[in-house]
């Protein structure tokens, strides 16, 4: 599994010639640098339906001719908009060709912004990908929950990525206490450093998870990682 970061909270994740992205907030993105035109996948992840990361997904999947995979009111919300999408919820998983998806929960919001309104757009989400032998879990925007844990139980996570901005989730402090919880050895930072309100230092948080002997990779924009 060969997983790239694209600033914020996106990440396109390959393995064995599928390709995925997840919440490709990259038009209007200071921290991503890619056009969502040069992104070639056979599916677009949601983990909800904030613009930070609903972002680019109707232009991607419809020029890729691919489902955007996301909660049913997200799903339903998407085929208006003219794209292909397939509807899950949280707890349920599916295997596509090459790879499987199964929704978590995760503590936060989920709107659609319409003009002056804000609609409801399901319930968030947290991503557990797997492909081949090698499972990561996207975390969504959330706040620290206590059946991380369960997850952790449940499932052999390859690497977590999870939200550190403080503010708006999870600050770097509660972020140690996932990892923890979930059992993983290798944590990417996300959802932090876009705006002022969201600023942290990753310095300072990889030292935290080296004390607990799990290792952090706060990547930029087109950096990857291979599993």
């Amino acid at each position: 599994m060969n997983i790239t970061y694209l600033g914020h909270s996106c990440l396109y994740v390959e393995n064995g010639g599928k390709k995925v992205i997840i919440d490709p907030f990259l038009s209007g993105n200071p921290s991503s640098g890619v056009s969502p035109r040069e992104i070639e996948v056979d599916a677009v992840l949601l983990t909800h339906a904030h613009d930070d990361h609903f972002g680019d997904s109707i232009e991607i999947a419809k020029r890729n001719d691919c489902p955007i995979v996301a909660v049913f009111e997200l799903a339903m919300h998407c085929t208006r908009l003219g794209a292909k999408a397939h509807a899950m919820n949280i707890g349920g998983s599916y295997t596509f060709d090459g790879f499987t998806v199964k929704y978590t929960q995760a503590f936060h919001g989920s709107s659609l912004r319409e003009g002056d309104d804000y609609l409801y757009a399901g319930q968030p989400a947290g991503i557990l990908l797997t492909m081949g032998d090698k499972t990561l879990y996207h975390a969504g925007d959330t706040s620290l929950f206590g059946d991380m844990k369960l997850i952790g139980e449940m499932n052999r996570i390859s690497l977590a990525a999870l939200p550190i901005g403080d503010n708006y989730t999870m600050g770097p402090d509660d972020a140690v206490y996932a990892a923890r919880w979930l059992n993983t050895k290798r944590v990417i930072p996300l959802h932090y450093n876009t705006f002022p309100v969201i600023e942290q230092d990753a310095g300072r948080f990889t030292a935290m998870l080296k004390e607990h002997g799990i290792e952090c990779y706060p990547l930029k924009s087109k950096d990857s990682i291979s599993l």
